[in-house]
């Protein structure tokens, strides 16, 4: 197999432009971030983007841990392909992956400042920065179950107007997502803007009298549980309301702040009568 790598420091725009590599020169496979790529469509792996602290991300992108690496090389296997591009911060990673993933060396190492310029690689810092938006090198489509709730947006761009050695313009997708493990610091810093969004989607909720104890919890992955106590107006099909509260929060607080919920528990404490809420 040949291999060729994309190397560049975190935040340049590496895998902004990895599916234009791939798509120069037609390579079928990418490797990014603990992912294997093919096309439109995650094949293996886990997003080093998934894991809630740095070293863990560092050590997924790297294939530290044996089933990841186990997995994605059966996979590279049964792909039949005979090219990959792996993306890395250095030929020392790349490297790495090479070896863990039981792939020769590297055959050609491209740069970021090869094929971007200062000015652009200049922004993708700044943005990485101050919005700390990271780039996953796959249609928003093909991510979204893969990537729940990590404020997932479309970025399209036409390549070739800016590469003069390309005779034509190839429309790439890829998708914009912010990881768990630079998105939020320390969890009680967000805590009491959850329990704010938790109270007002919950009374917003048809049938919901009013909204009593929230209580959050975060373990130190930062996954995070909630318990959610209501009261029900009377008549109303309780379990049907509590399934909406539970599905309300879970798809808005994720999508808002890119929190991953490993359970969310509403109960109905009391049942009331329309009109003697307060």
């Amino acid at each position: 197999m040949q291999v060729f790598a994309l190397i560049g420091g975190s935040g340049t725009g590496k895998s902004h432009r990895a599916s234009y590599l791939a798509y120069k020169f037609n390579i079928p496979l990418i490797v990014d971030d603990g992912l294997l790529i093919r096309g439109s469509s995650v094949l293996a792996g886990k997003s080093a983007k998934r894991e809630a602290v740095r070293i863990r991300a560092v050590k997924r992108a790297i294939f530290q841990d044996d089933a990841h690496a186990a997995e994605v090389k059966t996979k590279i296997a049964e792909s039949g392909a005979e090219k990959i591009l792996l993306l890395g911060t250095s030929e020392k990673m790349v490297r790495r992956i090479a070896a863990r993933l039981s792939l020769p060396a590297p055959a050609e190492i491209i740069r970021i400042e090869d094929i971007a310029s200062t000015r652009a690689i200049t922004k993708a810092l700044e943005l990485r920065r101050t919005e700390n938006r990271h780039v996953i090198p796959l249609p928003t489509f093909a991510i979204t179950k893969d990537f729940p709730g990590y404020l997932i947006a479309p970025l399209r761009s036409f390549w070739g107007k800016s590469h003069r050695d390309d005779r034509r313009k190839v429309l790439i997708d890829r998708s914009i997502v912010r990881p768990l493990y630079n998105s939020f610091g320390s969890f009680y810093i967000a805590e009491a803007v959850v329990v704010q969004l938790v109270q007002h989607l919950a009374a917003e909720t048809p049938g919901i009298a009013r909204v009593g104890r929230i209580e959050v919890n975060a373990s130190s992955e930062g996954i995070t549980s909630l318990q959610v106590d209501v009261n029900v107006y009377y008549g109303q099909q309780i379990p049907q309301v509590l399934q909406k509260v539970q599905r309300g929060i879970k798809e808005t607080i994720e999508n808002l702040t890119g929190l991953t919920f490993s359970k969310i528990q509403v109960t109905a404490r009391r049942i009331e009568l329309p009109g003697t809420s307060h």
